[in-house]
């Protein structure tokens, strides 16, 4: 019997990350829709905070001339990581327009900008309420004063489980290498739930043809908050408003990607909503 060929070198997780995870334009598209909502101008700098790879930052340099934006991360590779796929195509006028810095959200200081985000629930780090007090204390002050500020969360019946998978197939693409990755699983498992501090545990796994599993590609150790205690402690930190904008579903179960203004909803399985304080 001839051996089982074996598995190629992994891609890049990444790229997989961006692939399944993230749709910047989306983001994007959302933001300036609310900023319209409550501005007549139109926004021009944005704040990407946890941002990673920067890919939103990135993109909002790419989409206008007079966009600029500003990046932080406190991990350096993952930057190199950004600067390299992300910020390599741009021009180099956009480039000049994108500033990425290493430090902590916390701490480090930007010029103040029309839109600042925290996505891909990456707030949930601060698991003191005093603690991300402070950090949307910070944010108010990096904004204009025609300013929003935009997180994610996740939420539902299956959010607060014990243990919970949640698998998608995700298209496949071509990294700017040559690397085809064919149609391929993430994976998000819920490991842990602590009812009494709302604790969680969560990673992401990845299954991509002919390269094999990707076992906790990452690794999440967050605090669930829930949209009252987020909308609540916006307005601690001095934002105007908190609003809360969540999705319907399609003929699938799937979400239909379009998030409007809500004051109540039917709790379900899962859902993701976008909180946005206004300055």
């Amino acid at each position: 019997m001839p051996a089982k060929p074996k598995p190629k070198n992994p891609p890049d997780i990444h790229w997989l990350y961006e692939a399944s995870v993230q749709n910047v334009d989306t983001d994007l598209d959302f933001a300036r829709r609310v900023y319209a909502r409550h501005w007549k101008r139109k926004p021009l700098t944005v704040r990407e905070d946890f941002c990673g790879t920067a890919k939103l930052a990135a993109r909002w340099v790419e989409r206008n001339r007079a966009h600029e934006a500003w990046g932080i991360d406190f991990h350096q590779p993952t930057l190199d990581w950004g600067v390299k796929y992300n910020a390599s195509e741009l021009s180099e006028e956009q480039r000049r327009r994108l500033h990425l810095l290493c430090g902590d959200v916390l701490e480090t200081r930007t010029p103040k900008v029309d839109m600042a985000f925290a996505l891909n629930f990456s707030f949930c780090v601060f698991k003191r309420r005093e603690l991300l007090r402070t950090y949307f204390e910070r944010v108010h002050e990096a904004l204009n004063d025609a300013g929003l500020f935009v997180l994610d969360i996740y939420g539902g019946t299956e959010s607060v489980t014990a243990k919970s998978d949640d698998v998608r197939r995700i298209p496949g693409f071509t990294t700017p290498e040559g690397m085809r990755i064919s149609d391929f699983d993430y994976i998000w498992e819920q490991a842990a739930y602590n009812p009494i501090t709302h604790e969680t545990l969560c990673h992401i796994h990845f299954k991509v043809p002919g390269h094999g599993s990707i076992n906790k590609a990452f690794t999440y150790d967050w605090r669930l908050w829930t949209l009252p205690e987020i909308q609540e402690i916006l307005l601690e930190a001095g934002f105007s408003k908190a609003e809360v904008y969540l999705h319907d579903f399609d003929d699938h179960g799937e979400s239909d990607e379009t998030f409007r203004l809500r004051k109540t909803y039917v709790n379900v399985q899962g859902w993701v909503a976008y909180v946005v304080g206004i300055r």
